[in-house]
């Protein structure tokens, strides 16, 4: 049994903390706030109809979008309230729960490798510390030959960009882009967001 993720550690402490993380969301999309940058960029990078895992997808804002959009995907995530949340919010792609540290798609019936994995919201540092590296390892187990995974979140999270980058070389991802932003901006050494677009070394 892996250690349960920072997330849920959250969820057991607060019983309200699912709901009230919904609850943000759903009034942001109300007020008309723009929740679709980091899948304006996953969208540009591949074709229409592009095998996608939302990785940690929470209540699907991501996954929605993308799924509207025209593309095949499977969003995943460890919080059952969420998932039933993306169900409700955006039909259309597959919503699993599941633990990204134990991924296997392919023993629920998804066979087929994914063209992006993507992984935003600071997914990576609510995982348990432990399962860090096994996580970027099960995203990489899922990812086509020619497939990228693309990882966001932010510094002063108890989760360096250094021991990421360790964790992803590990794993057998190499950078083939690194950004401060979703809105494509240059990664520099004082940058306090990361996201990375890896491949399959």
């Amino acid at each position: 049994m892996v250690e349960p993720s920072l997330w849920m550690q959250k969820v057991a402490a607060d019983p309200n903390h699912s709901q009230w993380y919904i609850d943000r969301f759903r009034a942001m999309a109300r007020d008309g706030a723009d929740l679709a940058g980091e899948a304006r960029m996953i969208d540009a990078m591949v074709g229409r109809g592009a095998h996608i895992l939302d990785a940690g997808c929470g209540p699907g804002r991501l996954g929605g979008y993308l799924g509207a959009a025209g593309h095949r995907v499977v969003g995943v995530d460890v919080d059952p309230a969420l998932i039933a949340a993306a169900q409700q919010d955006h039909p259309g792609p597959r919503w699993l729960v599941g633990d990204l540290a134990e991924l296997d798609l392919p023993a629920r019936g998804i066979t087929e490798p994914f063209d992006v994995i993507v992984s935003a919201g600071n997914v990576m540092a609510f995982l348990a510390p432990s399962t860090r590296g096994l996580v970027l390892s099960r995203l990489r187990a899922h990812l086509a030959e020619d497939g990228r995974a693309v990882i966001g979140f932010g510094a002063g999270r108890d989760y360096s960009f250094t021991e990421f980058f360790a964790d992803a070389a590990a794993a057998g991802l190499t950078p083939d882009l690194l950004l401060s932003t979703w809105d494509l901006r240059p990664f520099a050494e004082d940058s306090d967001f990361l996201v990375a677009v890896l491949r399959a070394e």
